[in-house]
């Protein structure tokens, strides 16, 4: 009977102690650890890429708590599923009702989840490798602790082998050798299951003979034969992703034409490609080309409206012109450096002259006194300090190398001279 069930099945923690990974949210005195030692199971969203536990843990969670536990496919269910089990007579405490890949689910689908939630006749876990601030609706975010999940490094690659090795009551009876792990590990990319599905495929190609071995040119030479071509929820998922925005970062139209093919031809959402040029837009080209951002917000609405085949047409002219742009990651960069700088300074005041007086008392204790209003001066331009007054002269904003931004370093030079050189 266990021959017939997939090694990943086997192996599926049933209770903390066989859980491998996510210490930072189930260690001892970690947020979601503090949850169940005190039997309170929160709404939530799990949120993290393939093969990290998303599933595994919503399971022991119930198991744990000894909760009810439903389990639906936001692929296939509909809101009358959905309505079926929040109507469910329940017992003391409601049960936990499991949503794989959430981020799928439409509006109408998602505001019926929200009014069992609500109402307390279910507790919520919903999977996704979205983000959830994009996907989930903002009511129904808003009562959902939002849980981060993170691939597995080396050190618990080597736990899920070991244990697979010891613990499974297959492979525990055969004679495995383990050599080399870099290429199952690699090909795995993080990914718990998939470094034990073709851990699976290995020991398979090798059974029947008198040692199994795992190693590098073993493992590549039998992988090969079997990987898919684009899996949407793996490793390639991100890969090409990631060649995608690289190559309309590198300014290759070719590359990124190609890449987005592989992912469209693949099945890919296309509003994922669209956001992810919308991404793009500001943090590699920003200022340097404005307009491309307002390119790229636009082909994300007509995607959302028009949808495949012809939606092609917008992604490609959209990959195009982002390729093609002039670059600057300035915007970026500033914002990061301020939002470091403003984590430790958010106890300095904010100077007198630039705080509001709407009222008498509030003027007379000098509230906005000595404030220069700009527009009285020449060139709508009047120089004062604008920061706090232990980072006057704080510079977070450095205009990249490229035409526009030019100009604005120009500017700035003729205005704060002790501040920017030109």
């Amino acid at each position: 009977m266990s021959q017939n069930i997939p090694l990943a099945e086997r192996l599926r923690p049933r209770n903390l102690d066989e859980y491998i990974g996510q210490e930072h949210i189930l260690g001892i005195g970690k947020p979601l650890r503090k949850a169940l030692d005190a039997n309170l199971v929160p709404s939530m969203i799990l949120w993290g890429p393939p093969g990290v536990g998303k599933t595994t843990l919503a399971l022991m969670l119930a198991e744990i708590t000894k909760r009810q536990f439903y389990a639906l496919s936001a692929i296939s269910a509909g809101v009358k599923d959905l309505r079926e089990i929040i109507n469910k007579p329940s017992g003391l405490f409601p049960p936990i009702l499991f949503i794989d890949e959430i981020h799928r689910f439409n509006k109408s689908q998602q505001d019926a989840l929200l009014a069992g939630v609500e109402k307390g006749n279910v507790t919520l876990i919903g999977a996704t490798t979205e983000n959830p601030s994009f996907e989930v609706n903002a009511a129904l975010l808003s009562r959902c602790q939002v849980y981060v999940l993170e691939s597995f490094g080396v050190k618990e690659m080597n736990e899920i082998l070991n244990r697979a090795i010891v613990k499974d009551v297959i492979l525990k009876d055969l004679s495995i050798k383990i050599e080399s792990t870099d290429s199952l590990f690699r090909i795995s990319g993080g990914d718990g299951r998939k470094l034990i599905n073709l851990l699976e495929l290995v020991v398979n190609a090798q059974m029947g003979e008198s040692e199994i071995t795992v190693a590098d040119e073993v493992v590549e030479q039998i992988v090969q034969k079997n990987l898919a071509r684009y899996d949407k929820s793996g490793e390639q998922h991100y890969d090409i992703i990631s060649a995608f925005i690289k190559s309309m970062r590198g300014s290759d139209p070719n590359a990124a034409l190609y890449w987005m093919a592989r992912m469209i031809v693949a099945g890919e959402d296309p509003t994922f490609i669209a956001r992810r040029m919308l991404i793009l837009a500001s943090e590699d080209i920003g200022n340097a080309n404005p307009t491309a951002l307002i390119l790229a917000n636009t082909c994300m609405d007509a995607v959302q409206k028009i949808g495949y085949p012809e939606c092609r047409i917008i992604l490609s002219q959209t990959a195009i012109y982002l390729a093609n742009s002039p670059k600057s990651n300035a915007s970026y960069v500033a914002i990061d450096k301020a939002m470091s700088i403003a984590e430790q300074t958010a106890h300095l005041p904010v100077p007198i002259a630039l705080r509001n007086a709407p009222t008498k008392l509030m003027k007379e204790i000098g509230y906005g006194k000595n404030y220069k209003y700009s527009h009285d001066f020449e060139g709508n331009f009047a120089k004062q300090n604008f920061m706090p007054d232990e980072l006057e002269g704080q510079v977070l904003f450095e205009p990249g190398l490229n035409p526009k931004e030019n100009e604005w370093r120009k500017r700035l030079a003729s205005l704060w001279d002790n501040w920017y050189k030109y």
